[in-house]
């Protein structure tokens, strides 16, 4: 049985699409990330594709904690998934903390940390332990 998702994660999905693309190279590595970000949330193949041929009119951004570090660790995961961060993809990185109204002065930090962590391939629950 498929979940119904909301529109605050139709827009982590297509923040996940946008971070794929913003390399000039879509690899096929990130196309299959994104798909088994969708499979643990138990979104379908067909659901997830809708998501992203017919996108939200407005993105929504997660309102705890918890849930915005959870989405932005899973943009580092899709930036380090062909082992190679682009300043593009890192740059749109910072842009989405900067969009989850995390402070400037801590944006740089957050970044490196969550994109070292996927380095690392840590456990989502790993990272909000060390957070906390």
């Amino acid at each position: 049985m498929e979940t119904t998702i909301n529109i605050e994660l139709q827009s982590h999905f297509l923040r996940l699409y946008q971070i794929a693309c913003a390399d000039k190279n879509f690899d096929v590595l990130e196309m299959k990330q994104l798909y088994k970000f969708a499979e643990q949330r138990g979104v379908g193949t067909e659901h997830l594709n809708n998501i992203l041929t017919n996108p939200v009119d407005k993105m929504e951004v997660p309102i705890a904690i918890e849930k915005k570090i959870e989405y932005l660790y899973d943009l580092a995961i899709m930036i380090w998934v062909d082992k190679e961060v682009t300043d593009d993809e890192y740059n749109l990185l910072k842009k989405y903390c900067e969009t989850f109204d995390f402070l400037p002065e801590n944006i740089i930090n957050i970044c490196d940390y969550l994109i070292d962590c996927a380095k690392q391939e840590k456990q989502l629950q790993e990272v909000l332990d060390s957070i906390n």
